[in-house]
């Protein structure tokens, strides 16, 4: 399971705040709350109280952890404080807002007007929220070599590899990065490019002292040194555009015992740069749009929709496993596409009036506009179009895939970080066209695209486990492997007994990563690149 995306800090704001103190204006503060479940609501962080202020900007900002694949429902909680004690309960309530962090993310700035309660205004009241993320984007990149090392091993030369580590305030070394490429036999390596998020590296801090260790790697762990240096980001900064900086490597013993000793080698500093790396976030906040697209399979082996058995068969309380993965699902993407409408599909189906198989058919039937009005009007057309349909087969992905990468592909020569399209398809499945289906994951790869399959039913889905590159790269038929791994397969029997939200939380995880792989693939920034923030 993934982990917190990130922390995300909210600025808080509002206007023509409920007026009531007598004689003189309310003194306001904002809580925020997170939904714990069961009708509980559980605070995560409060800002300071303003006095007499009907317009508060607030300057502490809230805080609070940012996962992608779960809806977090929030309130926004306005008080009027006018005692000393921590509790709200006695303090006079201005109006609240609830919301998700999701919308808060995807919208520049958020404003929503006060309720007292759902659907009972709180005058003319208003709350503004922003929402920046919290860290230090910033990545160190080294392409580092070495010359004339000591030779460390009796039978051949040295092994070497080398290990950074920061001084901390107390004055002792962290380790930061040892490299992972041992050269063999060699005493004038070059290593591969590597990479250290700036955070790590130094704390941020360009004069932080750095110690570069310089040892022959032994099989059994007794690793000899060969040589070290100290130096920080700001000399090996100087490095580039073909002028190295050069480091003399010292044994500290060796350089004691001997007087005419003057080194164990050179390290040289090729390249050192500090770039910018995105993170899911910052694309999100930055303008990027996620287009969420739904397959739904109709083919035979679903069973009679009317037969209680059937993988389509409604049930009573109005569900199955297809609605409710699109709600579970959906209710997660919604909130990340503004337009809020959603292109649904069906395969495998025999459709009115000619009864030809279809591999990628409009649920409202509208092939020139197959959008349909949110999640709602998703789990609609598909109810509605059950009964008109035959169900049929074969179960061919391809289509669909295809029909969505064509407006990746569409949106990817625009050669910005604006559309992103993520294409969840619902099956009982065998799948029949699995070499076209390679082939076309593969080529969806290089587009800005994702992948949701979730399985329903009992059917054996080693093909889905397949097509989902977990262990190992994805490739065509011709052997073309795939870019990026886009596909994510969950069944949905897993999650029968789990609530509704742990599906969605399982399926969505890996798309903040698969966003930010394809758009630093391209080399593209967001379309409003962050300020740097320091935490």
């Amino acid at each position: 399971m993934a982990g917190c995306v990130s922390r995300v800090e909210l600025s808080v704001s509002c206007r023509s705040l409920l007026d009531k103190d007598l004689g003189s204006r309310s003194d306001p503060l904002c809580v925020l709350l997170q939904d714990a479940g069961g009708g509980r609501w559980a605070e995560l962080d409060r800002t300071e109280r303003l006095k007499n202020c009907q317009n508060p900007e607030f300057c502490k900002k809230l805080v609070v952890d940012y996962y992608f694949e779960k809806v977090q429902k929030l309130k926004f909680g306005v008080y009027d404080i006018d005692n000393k004690s921590f509790d709200l309960s006695d303090d006079d309530y201005l109006g609240g807002v609830e919301c998700t962090l999701g919308q808060v993310v995807s919208s520049l700035v958020f404003t929503r007007p006060l309720e007292l309660k759902q659907g009972k205004p709180a005058g003319k009241g208003t709350i503004t929220i922003s929402a920046e993320e919290i860290k230090d984007t910033r990545v160190v990149y080294l392409e580092i070599e070495a010359r004339n090392l000591d030779k460390k091993d009796f039978l051949g030369k040295s092994d070497p590899f080398l290990e950074f580590s920061k001084q901390n305030d107390a004055g002792t070394w962290q380790l930061v990065y040892r490299s992972e490429v041992v050269i063999k036999n060699n005493l004038n390596p070059c290593w591969r490019k590597f990479s250290v998020p700036l955070q790590t590296f130094c704390g941020g801090d360009f004069n932080k002292p750095i110690k570069v260790q310089c040892a022959d790697h032994d099989s059994d762990g007794s690793h000899d040194l060969i040589g070290t240096f100290e130096t920080n980001l700001t000399q090996l900064q100087k490095a580039g555009d073909g002028s190295p900086v050069e480091f003399e490597c010292i044994h500290p013993e060796k350089k004691q015992k001997k007087k005419s000793y003057k080194n164990s080698g050179i390290i040289r500093i090729n390249s050192c740069k500090v770039e910018t790396e995105y993170s899911f976030l910052d694309y999100v906040m930055g303008g990027c749009q996620i287009n969420f697209t739904v397959g739904v399979d109709f083919t035979g082996s679903n069973g009679d929709p009317r037969s209680p058995d059937s993988l389509h068969y409604i049930s009573p309380d109005g569900v199955n496993e297809y609605l409710i993965a699109i709600w579970s699902v959906g209710s997660v993407v919604q909130d990340y596409d503004t337009d809020k409408l959603f292109p649904a599909f069906g395969f495998g189906a025999q459709v009115p009036p000619s009864w030809q198989v279809s591999h990628e058919f409009a649920l409202n039937f509208n092939p020139s506009n197959p959008y349909c009005q949110g999640i709602q009007g998703i789990v609609d057309a598909y109810r509605q179009i059950l009964p008109q349909i035959r169900l049929y087969g074969p179960t061919n992905f391809s289509p669909i895939i295809n029909h969505v990468a064509r407006f990746a592909a569409h949106s990817a020569q625009q050669g910005t970080a604006s559309q992103y399209f993520i294409l969840l398809i619902i099956t009982d499945g065998e799948i029949t066209d699995l070499d076209q289906t390679r082939q076309a994951i593969v080529n969806a790869s290089k587009l800005p695209m994702s992948i949701i399959i979730v399985g329903v039913g009992e059917a054996d889905f080693k093909a889905m486990e397949f097509l989902d590159g977990d262990d190992g790269v994805l490739k065509s038929l011709t052997g073309e492997p795939a870019a990026r791994d886009i596909v994510q397969f969950v069944p949905f029997r897993q999650f029968r007994n789990a609530p509704r939200e742990a599906l969605s939380q399982m399926v969505l995880a890996e798309v903040p990563k698969q966003v930010v792989s394809y758009y630093k693939w391209q080399g593209w920034p967001p379309v409003k690149p962050p300020e740097i923030k320091m935490m």
